[in-house]
């Protein structure tokens, strides 16, 4: 059973920046592909970034360029580097895991506002 634990969460001002990681159990870790999910108020959760086993880098329209998902295998840890955040990056982001099923942690809150 894989469970996952995110930190770095916070509120920032409009163009500030904060970094993610989503620390992860079990010994397979280096196989598997991750990812950042983000859910705003009212609105369906939605990707944000993912990186296979191979470190290949997908990430929305609306995040690239400012957002890297990066990970550390000998740590287990996935990260999410956020710079330049505006209001609209506002909500919780949760990380995934991609084995045989999808696991996710608990999420946590990005509150982006003056």
């Amino acid at each position: 059973q894989v469970q996952l634990v995110e930190s770095g969460g916070g509120l920032v001002q409009p163009g500030g920046s904060l970094r993610l990681s989503c620390a992860a159990s079990g010994s397979l870790f280096r196989f598997y592909d991750l990812g950042w999910y983000r859910q705003a108020p009212g609105k369906q959760r939605e990707l944000v970034a993912t990186i296979t086993s191979g470190t290949i880098t997908n990430y929305a329209s609306s995040v690239k360029g400012r957002f890297t998902i990066s990970r550390d295998n000998a740590k287990k840890t996935v990260y999410l580097q956020m710079n330049s955040l505006k209001p609209e990056d506002t909500a919780v982001y949760y990380c995934n895991l991609h084995a045989t099923g999808d696991y996710w942690g608990q999420g946590t809150q990005v509150t982006v506002s003056s």
